[in-house]
């Protein structure tokens, strides 16, 4: 079990929460305190003896408490090992104590860099040196030395020095020593994130993949299991400033989520993200299947709805607006059943309809994620494969009407133009290869995650029916061959809005002009795996 008593302990903590009652145990217990600035203030008011570190070391406090324990009598104090006689003769020749157990936690470096009221130089001031220094000593030393770096683990000390007479085990204090060495990569990784942020934006893009990284990852919940049962699984949030999103979300109603309703939701949202109007997406196995915008978010919920309304059963949906009571009632409708609903926030009436109603009651999912934000310029996406990570840049381009390439002999009307405006977001999102038709706003077929372009073209057309008659078409990536836009014609497509680039490009546009329908190149792939 390898105990090692406590003796001497140097609690410096910035959030004092719980540090006077731990500090009181200690004190009952026989331990020497010892302690700096604000929580030495904290231990003093509450009655209770303790050394200030700078009366300990001989030693002020200097440069504006930028330097308060980097001192051998502290460091030492935690570095010596116990069983070695050259490290014990050499601590008493220099009359270094040992330091049995630290208690530390950090500056709030990440809630500065959160202020925006917050000056470079003030978040400079909150990177903590001498924390970080104790904490790392004292870890790396764990085979003696007990060290606590979250508050939500003071109960497990003092339950473990009451089991054991004042004593930790090695697997505690090693357990301990991991949380530090997570604690301070992440802690490290913001600052180096922070530090980044400051730069222009040319020393921005040239260390947008350093040779070395680090993200800065913080656990929100364990999740009941992952994409299937057998799976474990938790989720994390990975700090990005300005980003709205689920990793920021309020669940104001509903079950635990699981990892595939995170997978939709966020889908759903990044979907409804990209239009101003009011916008609905209904989002199965992070497809969409039904996506619609309008004046009134009631009717582009349920044009939404109606593109599919057998795969929208049992979906997840998302709102680019609050929702509102009349969109509420419209979801409440016999028939209609969801397993979570994402809006920036939800009107008090809808809150009420969708928590009261029989059908929906404690079980819907309400997920309150703010206002949609614009992709932060430094947003990362990142896929795991085997043995590592494929990091690349969030593709934030949506519809860009100022660079369009008609390339055909017939110009895409009014109406049209608003509905290829629709679809380019929504097959962006879409498995490739995507294709999707659209018609007055809404999703009216898709075809996804097919291996021949030509096969998701069918799917779609097959999907839209008599929709398909004066619907418009896009197509992820370029038609390699006119097969595939010949299928999309037959079905009476008469508008498409595709990348180009392909070397079949011209025999595509002939195409087209001969079936009199009208074309726009892009110029930007959407590849999605």
């Amino acid at each position: 079990m390898s105990l090692a008593p406590i003796r001497r302990a140097l609690l410096s903590v910035f959030y004092k929460d719980g540090i006077v009652d731990l500090a009181r145990d200690l004190h009952q217990r026989g331990v020497e305190l010892l302690s700096t600035g604000g929580t030495y203030k904290a231990l003093r008011e509450a009655g209770l003896p303790v050394i200030e570190v700078a009366d300990y070391t001989a030693f002020p406090e200097m440069m504006d408490g930028r330097v308060k324990t980097l001192h051998p009598k502290i460091h030492g104090g935690l570095l010596c090992l116990r069983d070695d006689s050259s490290h014990t003769e050499m601590a008493a020749r220099h009359d270094i104590g040992m330091i049995d157990l630290v208690v530390v936690n950090l500056y709030p470096f990440e809630a500065t860099c959160d202020d925006a009221q917050a000056s470079a130089q003030d978040r400079i001031e909150k990177i903590d040196i001498g924390g970080p220094s104790m904490l790392r000593s004292a870890a790396k030393n764990h085979a003696f030395v007990t060290v606590v770096v979250d508050p939500a683990d003071y109960g497990r000390l003092r339950e473990e020095l009451a089991a054991h007479d004042g004593a930790t085990t090695f697997a505690f204090r090693k357990a301990c020593a991991r949380t530090v060495f997570r604690t301070t990569a992440r802690y490290d990784a913001l600052i180096a994130e922070e530090l980044l942020a400051m730069e222009d934006e040319a020393i921005q893009a040239s260390e947008r993949h350093p040779q070395e990284l680090a993200l800065p990852l913080k656990k929100i919940q364990d999740l009941r299991y992952g994409e299937n049962p057998h799976q474990s699984a938790a989720f994390y949030a990975l700090r990005l400033p300005g980003a709205s999103g689920l990793a920021t979300a309020t669940q104001l109603n509903g079950k635990e989520l699981s990892y595939n309703n995170l997978m939709d939701a966020d889908a759903a949202w990044e979907l409804v993200r990209e239009f101003d109007e009011d916008a609905c997406a209904v989002i199965k196995h992070t497809n969409p299947c039904g996506c619609a915008v309008a004046a009134q978010q009631v009717d582009a919920f349920t044009r939404a709805w109606e593109g599919d309304p057998q795969a929208a059963f049992g979906s997840i949906i998302a709102f680019n607006h609050p929702l509102t009571a009349a969109t509420a009632e419209a979801l409440s409708e016999p028939g209609r059943f969801v397993e979570a609903i994402v809006a920036p926030s939800f009107a008090p009436e809808a809150l009420q309809i969708l928590t009261t109603k029989p059908k929906w009651k404690a079980n819907v999912r309400l997920l309150a994620v703010g206002d949609p934000s614009p992709t932060p310029a430094r947003a990362r996406y990142c896929k795991h494969i085997l043995g590592g990570l494929l990091l690349q840049d969030v593709d934030a381009r949506g519809w860009e009407p100022n660079a369009l390439s008609v390339v055909t002999e017939r110009s895409p009307t009014v109406d049209e133009l608003h509905d290829l405006a629709v679809a380019w977001p929504i097959v962006k999102h879409l498995k490739s290869n995507a294709i999707c038709l659209v018609k007055d706003g809404t999703l009216r077929g898709a075809g996804a995650g097919q291996m021949s372009r030509v096969a998701s073209v069918r799917i779609a057309c097959a999907q839209a029916g008599n929709w398909a008659r004066g619907a418009v078409l896009a197509s992820d990536a370029f038609f390699p061959f006119p097969d595939g836009l010949q299928a999309a014609i037959d079905a009476g497509v008469t508008a498409v809005v595709q990348p180009g680039g392909s070397k079949g490009d011209d025999a595509v546009i002939a195409a087209a002009n001969a079936a009199g329908i009208a074309m726009v190149f892009t110029g930007l792939r959407h590849f999605r795996h």
